[in-house]
């Protein structure tokens, strides 16, 4: 592999990782193995730390097409829990407030996601990496400022429901580029009358790219990571 010239990795982030993590220890272990000292390396679109999946990473001149697959269509896997929320809409925090749930049915939830789909708007989470007057969103929160931030406009192709046992509910989402799961999470429990936040996302897909064409950090690492380092 040229990967000064460019190449285009596939990886399954591992869980609690960071996209920069992930990012940064490829650039490591490449940087290490062939002895470059500069390399660019990047990914086309993050993945929260309690999320996995399909990230696609480029390295030198191929960086210049991560605009082009950010752009493409996502699949994701998204376990909710029903009748809570958390301040970051995930399981990052603890929760915070409890919502009845035990009116929720499978035919509210028929009835319910088809608002969803299409282009929608939408409000990012407080805790997200959005810029507010040059700050990220996640920076006010975790120092306890309200800040507002803007909805956005973004397109919702699919909702499947693959499984529902009150007060859990396994979606498969295909949507658009910057669509937060975790805020699509929220609405989806207070248009159900309820709350909900997530407990598990996968991203299985970005573009033709599913979880099959992905590797993992470990057996990279064990390809390329000079013996005595």
């Amino acid at each position: 592999m040229d990967f000064e010239s460019g190449e285009i990795l596939y990886f399954n982030k591992p869980y609690t990782w960071t996209s920069f993590r992930l990012v940064g220890r490829i650039r490591w272990i490449i940087s290490k193995s062939f002895g470059i000292k500069k390399l660019k390396v990047g990914h086309a679109g993050a993945l929260d730390p309690l999320a996995t999946g399909v990230m696609i990473i480029c390295t030198g001149k191929a960086t210049k097409k991560i605009e082009s697959f950010q752009y493409q269509t996502k699949e994701y896997i998204a376990s909710l829990r029903l009748g809570a929320t958390t301040p970051s809409f995930d399981m990052e925090h603890e929760i915070d407030k409890t919502y009845p749930y035990e009116h929720i049915t499978r035919s509210l939830i028929d009835k319910t996601l088809p608002q969803f789909i299409g282009e929608i708007m939408q409000t990012p989470p407080i805790f997200s990496a959005v810029k507010v007057d040059g700050k990220r969103a996640y920076r006010y929160a975790r120092n306890g400022e309200e800040v507002k931030l803007k909805s956005k406009p973004l397109v919702i192709e699919e909702i499947e429901v693959l499984n529902f046992e009150l007060p859990k509910l396994e979606l498969r989402i295909i949507c658009s580029k910057g669509t937060y799961i975790r805020a699509l999470a929220r609405d989806i429990g207070f248009a159900l009358g309820s709350g909900a936040y997530l407990t598990a996302l996968k991203r299985t897909r970005i573009g033709n790219i599913t979880l099959k064409d992905c590797s993992n950090i470990e057996d990279f690492e064990a390809k390329y990571r000079p013996q005595n380092s």
